[in-house]
């Protein structure tokens, strides 16, 4: 049931102008990112075959593009999520869906895994642009790889604190707003919190508190690390959202 409802859900973006609207609006901003470091990149020829280990293509062309993409997804992923329960209960749909015979984590799992299958695929569109130099020069696919996953993990981690926020209210727009306020007020806090619990010496707290900050947890992917930690951080942030949508629907379907 849950993979039936994530594709539902995943049908119903690619139906949605909307979807439509924010995938070409990220692919514009995002390719313009690209084209622009790779015109840098070629510029830089003459001042890279003089120094003796020079950055190749994916730190100077690829890198920036997928950190573009991040900070896209922190205003476009809200959007996209915005509709997946608020809509649902201004329509009066939701209540056919929780009367089924389906119980409300297998409908929020069902539209958190919906959505970020799109997302997936937008991941996957990014990539193409580095990986469409690969005749022309030499990329490191190791460091690609990490960046891809991380993506897709900060991808998933904001789908999970969006969709709880729709659960939240009936209006899309509202959660919308809600969910974009949410993301960069933890990407301020978990970052004030966590450098200001460090220099006081508390690392335990610090180490907690960056779990808060889902775009810290990313950059180690962009130094090629595979950083364990920070893979735990993106997904317990994703599970404890989850769970709360999960709880906040469950009250929601007891109050009739």
């Amino acid at each position: 049931m849950i993979f039936t409802i994530a594709g539902k859900e995943l049908k119903a973006l690619f139906a949605s102008p909307l979807a439509w609207l924010v995938l070409t609006a990220m692919q514009v901003i995002i390719g313009y990112s690209f084209l622009r470091r790779l015109d840098d990149f070629l510029q830089m020829q003459t001042q890279l075959v003089q120094m003796g280990s020079p950055p190749g293509a994916t730190e100077l062309v690829a890198a920036p593009a997928f950190a573009t993409a991040a900070g896209v997804f922190l205003f476009a992923i809200p959007v996209l999520a915005m509709r997946l329960i608020a809509e649902e209960r201004r329509n009066q749909t939701l209540v056919l869906l929780v009367s089924a015979p389906v119980s409300t984590a297998e409908i929020v799992l069902g539209k958190f895994l919906g959505l970020t299958a799109f997302l997936v695929l937008i991941v996957a569109l990014v990539a193409l642009m580095p990986l469409s130099l690969a005749f022309a020069t030499r990329l490191d696919y190791g460091l690609l790889v990490g960046y891809v996953t991380g993506l897709v993990l900060l991808a998933a981690s904001f789908a999970a604190v969006s969709l709880f926020v729709s659960c939240l209210t009936v209006h899309p727009v509202a959660a919308a707003i809600g969910a974009f306020a949410t993301l960069l007020s933890m990407l301020l806090i978990g970052d004030a919190a966590g450098d200001g619990l460090k220099a006081r010496g508390w690392e335990v707290a610090a180490s907690l508190a960056q779990v808060l900050s889902p775009v810290r947890n990313f950059e180690p992917f962009g130094r090629g690390m595979l950083d364990t930690y920070a893979v735990a951080c993106l997904l317990l942030l994703a599970t404890v959202f989850l769970a709360l949508a999960i709880r906040q629907l469950d009250a929601w379907r007891l109050r009739g």
